[in-house]
């Protein structure tokens, strides 16, 4: 799909995301901003853990792609949550992957760069499945773009766009378990 990712490389990342975090309080902490750099931590603290639920949800491709989407899609910044259910649904992990890596492709040629461009993913599993809604907001320059990567849906993927404006995109996607 993409190239690999040494440990390094991640590492790299992952350190300068952490040092930047760890300025961010200290600043608030300089500027006597208490209420400020208790909040930076509890966001700290919510992603950690959706980090964790993501690890754990047996799609290690997926779960890659979304950690260091960040690093490698300067177009848009991404924020998942996931839900957990109590036991986790196995999914063709390759195919959600593959599905999401050319969304945020397309999506990154057909919005406007350095602008507030946002994409939240928030993840469901679910006994029969899991379910993935996509919600972007920011400015989509090339609407073409997106209808044409939205058509090409595969089976068993279930795709539904829910809203779709200049500055709106929410797709549903439902994945069937294996």
């Amino acid at each position: 799909m993409e190239r690999e990712w040494d440990i390094v490389e991640v590492l790299r990342h992952s350190r300068h995301d952490w040092l930047n975090k760890l300025q961010l309080i200290k600043g608030n902490l300089d500027l006597n901003r208490m209420d400020r750099a208790k909040a930076v931590i509890d966001e700290i603290v919510i992603e950690a853990q959706h980090e964790t639920k993501l690890s754990n949800l047996h799609m290690p491709l997926f779960a890659s792609l979304l950690l260091k989407s960040n690093w490698v899609n300067p177009s848009f910044k991404l924020e998942y949550e996931v839900f957990q259910d109590t036991e986790s649904t196995k999914i063709d992990d390759i195919m959600i992957t593959s599905w999401t890596n050319s969304f945020f492709s397309c999506l990154n040629k057909a919005i406007e760069a350095f602008q507030e461009n946002h994409l939240s993913i928030t993840i469901e599993p679910q006994s029969d499945g899991v379910r993935f809604f996509f919600d972007f907001s920011g400015i989509i320059l090339k609407r073409e773009l997106i209808e044409e990567c939205l058509s090409d849906q595969k089976k068993p993927l279930e795709l539904e766009v829910k809203e779709f404006t200049e500055n709106e995109l929410s797709v549903e996607i439902f994945m069937p378990a294996l």
